[in-house]
């Protein structure tokens, strides 16, 4: 396992939307514990990726930017490893990654699919949503804007407007669920798992914690929660992974977003090492199929 080459790829700042730091500082812990496991570790951006400075066969990476997936996409089909995948950053996008959640038959909200130009009060008042929230479907959230909390069907329909008029063709409508909101972290073929009460710890990246408020501290199975968590990684492909769910007063738990590879900011130092010791069992598994490490 000597002489490992890896390239570490940077989250482009358009896509870390108040975390740009702390995007940052996952991905150096991360570096510096492969580091440490006798690995040449060089650190690019998503533009250098696009450019063509990636020479490694090894890949690392935050990346969102959509030519940055594609670029990885097509060096995963030239043989490289990439973690996460290309293809598992993309089934992360929402209108993606609501449709195979919900066709893997995850827990997770009632959904409509929709285009943005289209009439959906009728559609929203049959379905018996009123307060929903509305979700940029084409691709990763990039502004405040993307995500929006509406209280009726009517509210519904002006914000899929203002979604059109912004070039955003594609909507997820998801029905708001009440209960304690709960982030969690995880990182597969590892012990590793973290979960924590956002609004209870002032942990926000748009504020939309303040929706659900103080966590009553529901009872649930928090082993229902790691495996539903980590069905859901598996499903859709990303190995370094968050998200949030809802845990209802009845104690049943509903995934409402899956990320892949957050910041861990809460829980950095302790989930580096996990991450590394992923990526090196990645990495051994790779090399024994015949892949290079140069």
């Amino acid at each position: 396992m000597a002489e490992i080459r890896i390239a570490a790829i940077k989250r482009a700042g358009a896509f870390s939307p108040n975390h740009i730091g702390n995007d940052t500082a996952i991905l150096n812990v991360v570096s510096e514990q492969l580091r440490k496991r006798g690995c040449e570790v060089s650190v690019y951006s998503e533009e250098q990726l696009v450019s063509g400075a990636v020479s490694e066969r090894i890949i690392v990476n935050m990346c969102r930017e959509r030519r940055s997936i594609e670029v990885l996409q097509e060096k995963e089909e030239q043989g490289c490893l990439v973690v996460n995948s290309g293809y598992g950053i993309e089934n992360c996008t929402r209108e993606r990654m609501t449709r195979i959640l919900v066709g893997s038959n995850i827990p997770h909200p009632e959904s409509l699919i929709v285009n943005t130009d289209e009439a959906v009060r009728g559609r929203l008042e049959e379905a018996g949503f009123s307060r929903c929230w509305i979700k940029r479907g084409d691709f990763h959230t990039m502004h405040r804007e993307d995500v929006s909390y509406v209280r009726h069907a009517t509210e519904a329909q002006e914000v899929l407007q203002e979604y059109f008029l912004r070039g955003i063709k594609r909507a997820v409508i998801s029905k708001h669920l009440e209960g304690d909101l709960i982030k969690f972290y995880g990182v597969a073929d590892s012990p590793f798992f973290y979960w924590f009460y956002p609004f209870n710890e002032a942990h926000s990246k748009f504020g939309y914690e303040a929706i659900n408020g103080n966590a009553e501290n529901i009872g649930f199975d928090e082993e229902a929660l790691k495996k539903i968590c980590r069905d859901s990684a598996e499903i859709l492909d990303v190995k370094i992974y968050g998200g949030d769910c809802i845990v209802s007063p009845e104690g049943d738990i509903k995934i409402i977003d899956f990320n892949d590879w957050p910041s861990f900011a809460p829980c950095r130092n302790e989930a580096g090492p996990h991450i590394a010791k992923s990526i090196m069992a990645s990495i051994k598994t790779f090399v024994e199929n015949g892949g290079s490490a140069r």
